[in-house]
């Protein structure tokens, strides 16, 4: 097998955890990523495959030279699969380039969607907008007067699509979201985080699957307070201004707080509380299950972590599906969403005391980790994944 992923931890850790989980079942498994990430997949007992990194967001301009990458990086991976001959390519949802690669050669392709599934169905609210499902028909039908609208964005990443593919000499293809598989999607979340719809032929929501590099245990706070902790991005927020707001907003509060900045470098110091300490990496499997709230970005990675421990999250999302995520946590009732533009002191500390003065969305937290413990992500996504290589085999 080969597990293609975009070098991020929000993509990358969640091939991680799919390819132990196939290996576990007794196959060879290389994962294709950034150089960065080496040390964690070998860590992990897998065989390691250097990516060749192009930009995928924002699109890069028609004509440059830039626009070629996803195809030439392709073509680059040709001799790589030639060689390997995998049953199946599993492509993370942002790799273009190993899902061409896979379908020039024939081999069968599965994607794997480390979040909630961003394909929209007519009548529900347009991804990462961050908006909740309508409840009348009226609310419905306005989001179906706008998919006109969505479609025209949708043609032109089908248009850049099947320039990739020209290249490639393949054929062009007709629908939208050309990148995910027609066989098999894993769309790696909770199914309790997805709204009531009609589910494609071929997409299986298979729950979180969850992977993170050693790391040390941290002393945490003394006392008996509720533990709050804070864990950001890896991606964004270069200032750490959630990190700062949250531990000024929860100095005076009756808690005790960890905080981490998960490496990204204060450009300035970060002001800590004697009720607090803030340390630059940590543990989720450490911290999780002791905090009573993990108040994040909103990337999926954390979210699912927190959820899976049973912990109720605040979100104040920043950029791309945060928003969504943070919407379908105040849907799913297992906390709270708070705007970016809201996100200071003042407004952080009302949330937090919402959430922990409110016991139902501990409750439902801890329904989320009961589905878990019974449902593991990534040995449902592995089973899938052999199911689609015997089946492409039979026929």
């Amino acid at each position: 097998m080969l597990v293609a992923a975009f070098g991020d931890a929000g993509h990358v850790f969640p091939a991680i955890s799919l390819g132990r989980a196939l290996r576990a079942r007794g196959h060879e498994v290389v994962v294709e990523t950034w150089e960065e990430r080496r040390e964690a997949v070998e860590g992990a007992g897998l065989g390691f495959a250097a990516a060749e990194e192009y930009r995928m967001f924002p699109p890069p301009d028609p004509g440059s030279p830039e626009e070629a990458h996803a195809a030439e990086a392709a073509r680059a991976l040709l001799p790589l699969l030639e060689e390997m001959q995998p049953h199946v390519v599993i492509s993370d949802i942002l790799t273009l380039a190993p899902s061409l690669a896979a379908e020039k050669l024939g081999v069968p392709l599965a994607t794997l969607i480390p979040h909630i599934y961003p394909v929209v169905e007519p009548g529900l609210p347009f991804f990462a907008i961050g908006l909740r499902v309508p409840r009348t028909p009226l609310g419905r039908q306005l989001w179906r007067s706008g998919q006109r609208a969505l479609n025209i964005g949708l043609e032109h990443g089908r248009r850049d699509l099947n320039a990739q593919r020209a290249r490639l000499n393949l054929p062009p293809v007709d629908r939208f979201h050309g990148g995910i598989s027609p066989d098999l999607a894993l769309v790696a979340t909770f199914p309790q985080l997805e709204y009531p719809r009609r589910w494609p032929t071929g997409v299986e929501v298979t729950g979180p699957m969850t992977f993170e590099l050693p790391h040390p245990t941290i002393e945490l706070p003394p006392g008996e307070e509720p533990l709050v902790l804070i864990a950001p991005s890896t991606a964004h927020d270069s200032d750490n201004h959630l990190v700062r707001t949250a531990l000024k907003a929860l100095a005076e509060e009756p808690v005790r707080v960890v905080a981490t900045t998960n490496k990204v470098v204060p450009q300035r110091p970060i002001e800590v509380p004697p009720n607090a300490v803030l340390v630059d990496w940590l543990s989720y499997s450490q911290l999780m299950p002791a905090a009573s709230l993990v108040i994040s970005h909103g990337g999926h990675g954390t979210v699912a972590r927190a959820l899976g421990a049973g912990t109720p999250v605040l979100v104040c999302p920043l950029i791309g599906d945060m928003s969504e995520t943070a919407m379908r946590v105040a849907w799913a009732k297992v906390g709270l969403s708070l705007p970016w533009r809201l996100c200071n002191p003042a407004p952080l500390r009302w949330a937090a005391r919402r959430i922990l003065g409110d016991s139902s969305f501990s409750k439902r937290a801890g329904e989320l980790a009961n589905w878990s413990r019974e449902n593991d992500g990534a040995q449902r996504g592995a089973e899938l994944v052999e199911q689609l290589a015997h089946s492409r085999a039979s026929t």
